[in-house]
């Protein structure tokens, strides 16, 4: 059995190089390729809506799965250290952006031949600013979304400023200013754009931003929900990866306990998984709590074919309906998995992060199908389907 390496979220990361061709207005990363590829170290990709997964590993590379066969096709080195391995993909599946460099630069990169085509470094002057999570790309592919969190460095001690979303030009090339930027809240992380042109912004409320002109609105509170504080907790919501673009829709997991006696009388009381759901395509919401909250889930991913069930992964990857609540199926896991994503027919899930293995199973009895070593541990990446023009 392959022995798994587990995450170290601190410690030393190596620095890539982006290299000297500058004078193109792209730069062409490394790239390992697989047995197999043909010149260049690069494995020919297959167009017209084939399907690959990304992810990213440490030291800091983005790879290429491909979900038919099962195989890791080719590696692109990310400029900068690790970040976090946010990844946003263009809707033509060509072009992933990455987040790196400890949080604080983006980068696109074709995934066909690892030449880097966007470049944006958020920081600047003495200002640090970190991404945490938040990468979006327009359903037009024209524009990049990223929620800065900037800090200024004096001489004597650090400014927090106020938090914003920065608006990039795609094919502005390297090196890339914000277009324009508006004020946003804390604490947001997950964010997703919608086919109507506003960006969903996953924070302590869910809120909508029209980024040509920043207004806002609230698409369903959270922190701030209505509920009667005697009988609901307020949502812990867990905004950690971004997923949900195999059915085109966002999706917030977050714990609640409902006090069916006394508040605090755990023996009378219901501790529920609950979720936001929002379909990108028509801005549909649906907020719902019905899964029993028996083992710790980090994330979830709809059925493409039953928009009833879902499935949850950490230590155990399951199978739940939201209709009856009802948990059906559990199958345990060698280590912990962080992610968790789908291809668009449903018919393989794929748990990854938190090591340097990719589980691949089959939806109707959670059976293991598939076991996909990577050259690195994925940490905190996410895991992302691209369905390539």
């Amino acid at each position: 059995m392959i022995k798994p390496v587990f995450s170290r979220l601190t410690g030393a990361v190596r620095t890539a190089a982006l290299g000297s061709l500058l004078g193109a207005g792209a730069v062409l990363t490394g790239c390992a390729g697989m047995p197999g590829a043909d010149n260049g170290g690069m494995t020919e990709m297959k167009a017209g809506g084939h399907e690959y997964m990304l992810t990213v590993t440490r030291p800091n590379k983005l790879h290429v799965v491909d979900t038919e066969t099962d195989k890791l096709l080719h590696s692109c080195d990310v400029p900068g250290t690790f970040g976090n391995g946010s990844i946003a993909i263009s809707p033509d599946g060509r072009t992933a952006y990455v987040l790196s460099n400890m949080m604080e630069d983006v980068y696109g990169i074709d995934i066909t031949n690892c030449e880097v085509t966007f470049s944006a470094k958020q920081s600047y002057a003495n200002v640090q600013v970190k991404t945490f999570i938040s990468l979006a790309v327009s359903a037009d592919g024209k524009e990049l979304y990223t929620v800065q969190n900037p800090v200024r460095k004096h001489i004597d001690r650090f400014e927090t400023m106020p938090p914003r979303l920065a608006v990039y030009n795609t094919d502005a090339g390297l090196n890339v200013l914000p277009d324009r930027t508006f004020p946003v809240d804390r604490r947001i992380t997950k964010i997703a754009a919608m086919e109507n042109g506003e960006v969903i912004l996953g924070g302590g409320d869910i809120k909508a931003i029209n980024p040509d002109n920043g207004k806002t609105r609230l698409i369903t509170p959270l922190q701030n929900w209505e509920r009667a504080p005697d009988k609901w907790v307020p949502p812990d919501a867990f905004a950690m990866h971004s997923m949900g673009e195999h059915v085109g829709e966002f999706i917030m997991p977050y714990f609640t306990i409902r006090w069916n006696g006394e508040p605090g009388d755990e023996s009378k009381a219901d501790f529920l998984w609950g979720h936001v759901r929002i379909d990108l395509k028509n801005g549909d919401v649906e907020s719902i709590e019905t899964v029993p909250f028996e083992f710790i889930v980090f994330n979830w991913v709809t059925d493409p074919n039953n928009k009833d069930v879902m499935f949850g992964s950490f230590n155990q990857l399951s199978k739940h309906n939201l209709k009856t609540g009802k948990t059906l199926g559990v199958h345990g896991m060698e280590h912990t998995y962080y992610n968790i994503n789908m291809t668009q027919d449903g018919q393989k899930i794929y748990v990854g992060g938190a090591g340097n293995t990719i589980s691949v199973h089959e939806p109707d009895n959670l059976e293991r199908i598939g076991y996909i070593q990577m050259p690195g541990d994925m940490s905190t990446s996410d895991l992302r389907l691209s369905v390539l023009e």
